[in-house]
């Protein structure tokens, strides 16, 4: 494989299914809301959906069932409760290959930067504990940073400005096809790598540049890559 580490300075990374294995706690916590709400929801569809601001979310899953959206006030109401309900449930399991990708990052001199649609505190706040050294002070972009969240670039636009590179000079590392067409769109080389049951086709539909199966396997190759 070509190194596709080569004249790159920073990655920038999503946190739900890359740093943690996250995404079954979101999903569990949005099936009881949908469920309160008496409407149809696979939970699949959360992998799909994920990188959206939660408001976001939340009308697209009610007008996929009714045929109509809901009230922002609403949308608001029920996203705050499913924020409590995966504080409550959630934990915070490392991504198993994770600590590999990012040691391997670091000793290939390629600074990480954090960009999440997320601003679950008990996720964010374990980030420097759990892989220490990993992410500068500061370096990371929330869903309190930006304006709109994936699939919209600006959060990967928003990452280049913070770490003060040019789009060729940066790697977006991703788990979701929304988040994959954010990278795209600010024009960064693209990884995704399919931590969930999200199919390898819609990651292709949406133009990753290289797809992996499993983060264990991408930790090899740039271990390999950086030898």
């Amino acid at each position: 494989m070509e190194n596709f580490l080569k004249n790159k300075k920073v990655a920038l990374i999503d946190m739900d299914g890359v740093i943690y294995d996250s995404m079954k706690y979101h999903v569990r916590a949005w099936q009881q809301i949908v469920d309160e709400l008496n409407i149809p929801f696979q939970g699949e569809d959360i992998y799909v959906y994920e990188g959206m601001v939660g408001t976001e979310i939340i009308n697209m899953i009610y007008r996929k069932a009714t045929g109509k959206g809901i009230s922002k006030e609403k949308a608001q109401e029920l996203y705050n409760r499913k924020s409590k309900l995966f504080r409550e449930i959630g934990h915070n399991d490392p991504m198993p290959g994770t600590a590999r990708m990012l040691k391997a990052l670091e000793r290939a001199g390629i600074r990480r930067v954090l960009v999440t649609g997320s601003a679950q505190h008990t996720l964010l706040d374990s980030i420097n504990a759990d892989f220490p050294g990993a992410f500068n002070s500061g370096d990371r972009i929330t869903a309190l940073d930006v304006t709109h969240g994936k699939p919209d670039p600006e959060p990967y636009l928003k990452g280049l400005a913070l770490a003060g590179v040019k789009a060729d000079e940066a790697i977006v590392i991703e788990n979701a096809p929304l988040g994959v067409h954010a990278g795209k769109g600010a024009g960064i080389f693209t990884i995704a790598v399919t931590t969930g049951p999200v199919p390898k086709d819609l990651f292709e539909k949406e133009g990753a540049d290289i797809i992996f199966p499993s983060m264990p396997d991408f930790a090899s190759v740039l271990e390999a890559i950086i030898q």
